[in-house]
């Protein structure tokens, strides 16, 4: 009798080496994932040099390497880049690619609308880079607070506009990926997959799928009605109308946003950490409820980027008490997170070193962001550098070192490329030692006064400061090109 030998199943996937006409036309969740991923990591390098040109002009006193104009749309696209482009786009990417394979899904649920989703990012990104061919781009911050934004201040520029219309397309793009992956993970679920026995990550995707449906609108709102001051000539946010109304609008999206990056990389560092450790996750259903903890709170905190406007006592208070109070489910998570940890039997591989980083960073972010849920230590505080740093502590340290930690961990899974184990150990001590030598000294700028969104400064004592903070963000740019070097080594030849 005859025997048929079949052929050795393959242990990774290879949908990295399709032809480019597959990648432009594919329905295919992990392609379309890793399209999300690759985007997000050029954004990354956009917004990084947008970050080294800032530091180099604020690195001595009275510099001139770029003009006052420049300057502010420079930091405009640095946050904008990062926080839309980046971060938000490369989780996105994670999600496409692994919640199906964990819930053994074969497809996410609306194959065509999740390409449709993806296609929308570079239109989104390209509609906003336009705004730099016009000759002036958003220059008013990433925020885009009116009036600074309305005809009184940018009747000459059309960047507002592009930028404006860039966000309109990307809350669009958010809302159809949320709608696919709440309507996959509750409609897809393998036979026997019950909601109690999903992983974490899904949690933290269904969680921030959530998130992104309550808040999207708001902010895709503000930016119509944005448009509607600009071109027809209503009053929603003039000196006339409203200004704060446009913060309102603003922060309930801005401030729930910190969590639609900061959620998904809590559930990867929930996957990464048992796995490490060898035990499973202590306490899940209460990292369950954190998560859903943290949605809740998350959307009523958003005032207190306000404090300075002028609002009344009790509301102030009821903020500062609220913001204080998301803490405790943060909390949980850390708690469960080093009692997994604990005891275990922990290999202190590259995924696992940029997991203790993550929960270091965030900590440090955490606990300054307590201080600044305080009305007057945030009035004494507020657009100073004190803010910048704390942002970069949850922003940077809560989710880049997550994504660097959930790269190393699944490159694997994705390419059956195993990343140089040399290379992954310089770019995490780089990026961390990077990291904490730009933004932890930061802080002390901020408490000697130093306003955020300056150009340039007369005042020597921040001198030394500065230039200690742009070397540092060197270092970090160094890290950014090991791991570069690391990824299209190993791609070719790992």
């Amino acid at each position: 009798m005859a025997t048929t030998v079949l052929p050795r199943p393959k242990a990774y996937d290879d949908t990295f080496f399709k032809p480019i006409s597959i990648w432009l036309t594919t329905t295919d969740h992990k392609l379309i994932g890793i399209m999300y991923m690759v985007t997000a990591m050029i954004s990354f390098v956009i917004g990084g040099i947008f970050a080294l040109i800032i530091r180099l002009q604020l690195s001595a006193p009275n510099l001139r390497i770029v003009d006052d104009s420049t300057y502010n749309q420079i930091i405009s696209a640095h946050g904008v880049t990062m926080i839309f482009f980046f971060v938000t786009i490369f989780v996105t990417g994670i999600a496409n690619y692994m919640v199906p394979i964990m819930i053994g899904a074969r497809d996410m649920a609306f194959p065509r609308v999740n390409l449709l989703g993806f296609w929308l990012v570079p239109v989104s990104i390209i509609l906003y880079y336009c705004g730099f061919f016009t000759g002036h781009a958003l220059d008013a911050g990433w925020t885009g607070y009116a009036p600074l934004t309305e005809n009184a201040y940018q009747n000459h520029s059309l960047g507002v506009d592009f930028w404006a219309m860039s966000i309109i397309v990307w809350a669009i793009s958010g809302i159809m990926a949320s709608t696919n992956f709440l309507t996959t993970i509750i409609a897809l679920r393998a036979p026997g997959m019950r909601f109690s026995r999903l992983p974490l990550f899904v949690w933290a995707q269904i969680s921030t799928s959530i998130l992104l449906l309550v808040v999207g609108a708001p902010l895709a709102a503000a930016m119509i009605l944005l448009e509607f001051d600009r071109q027809v000539g209503t009053q929603f946010f003039t000196t006339e109308g409203r200004p704060v109304l446009y913060q309102h609008l603003f922060w309930f999206f801005g401030h729930p946003e910190v969590y639609v990056m900061i959620l998904p990389a809590f559930g990867m560092i929930s996957e990464i950490v048992p796995v490490f450790a060898r035990k499973p996750i202590f306490g899940y259903m209460s990292m369950v409820a954190a998560l859903f903890g943290i949605v809740f709170l998350s959307m009523t905190v958003w005032a207190h980027h306000m404090f300075t406007v002028g609002m009344n006592t009790y509301v102030e208070g009821f903020f500062m008490l609220m913001t204080m109070l998301i803490a405790v489910p943060t909390g949980i998570k850390f708690f469960n997170w080093i009692a997994t940890a604990w005891w275990g039997s922990i290999d202190f591989t590259v995924p696992i070193k940029f997991v203790f980083g993550f929960l270091a960073t965030f900590l440090i972010g955490g606990i300054t962001g307590i201080y600044l849920a305080s009305v007057p230590v945030d009035t004494q505080l507020h657009q100073s550098y004190f803010v910048v740093a704390h942002l970069h502590y949850v922003l940077f340290g809560g989710s880049v070192f997550a994504i660097f930690a959930g790269i190393y961990y699944w490159f694997p899974k994705i390419t059956g490329r195993l990343l140089n184990k040399t290379l992954g150990e310089w770019h995490f001590w780089t990026t961390f030692v990077g990291f904490n030598g730009t933004f932890l000294i930061m802080h002390t700028l901020g408490l000697e006064g130093m306003p955020r969104r300056i150009w340039t400064y007369s005042n020597e004592a921040w001198a030394l400061t500065n230039i200690i903070i742009t070397i540092s963000s060197f270092l970090i740019a160094f890290s950014v090109l090991l791991f570069l070097i690391n990824i299209v080594r190993s791609w070719n030849h790992g």
